[in-house]
């Protein structure tokens, strides 16, 4: 009699345990998919920007702090041509902002077109981050839908 209900009871759990696994399988598969969508995306954005700059050919100033002469097509090269171009509107103003300039003075206008560059090439180092980002995600959220799927089987065999 013992055998019959240790049988009933296995067999009473062992329908909602398969019901389970299949249920974390399927969010397994559903999470790998938005993971793979999310890395795609992110490369998609990096190739994107890295092209679009590529195609604008402009070389890191030969003054910069690191890669003078080289093609701005990446988050560093971007952001060390956006800081010597700071430098260079800085020295032109004799150390003034933008903002700190008389609005007759002739070297405004440089100042400016200044940070319009910078904020362009600061603009393209974010996109970078944010594209380096969702490939970094979309990777964790495959390794995290793999482990569910390998859950769920785990699941409906207990």
């Amino acid at each position: 009699m013992t055998a019959t209900y240790a049988q009933t009871a296995q067999a009473a759990t062992a329908a909602p345990a398969a019901r389970t696994g299949r249920i974390v399988r399927l969010l397994g598969t559903l999470v790998i998919v938005a993971g793979l969508v999310l890395g795609a995306a992110g490369a998609g954005t990096w190739v994107m920007v890295q092209t679009s700059l590529a195609d604008e050919q402009i070389t890191v100033a030969d003054d910069a702090a690191r890669f003078g002469g080289e093609l701005v097509d990446g988050p560093l090269t971007a952001y060390y041509q956006a800081d010597i171009i700071e430098h260079h509107a800085l020295e032109a103003s004799g150390g003034k902002t933008y903002a700190e300039l008389d609005r007759e003075d002739p070297v405004r206008e440089v100042v400016m077109n200044g940070s319009f560059l910078r904020a362009s090439l600061f603009t393209s180092v974010v996109s970078f981050g944010i594209a380096a980002m969702a490939m970094g995600l979309g990777l964790v959220f495959v390794l995290v839908g793999a482990a569910l799927r390998v859950l769920g089987r785990s699941d409906a065999t207990a």
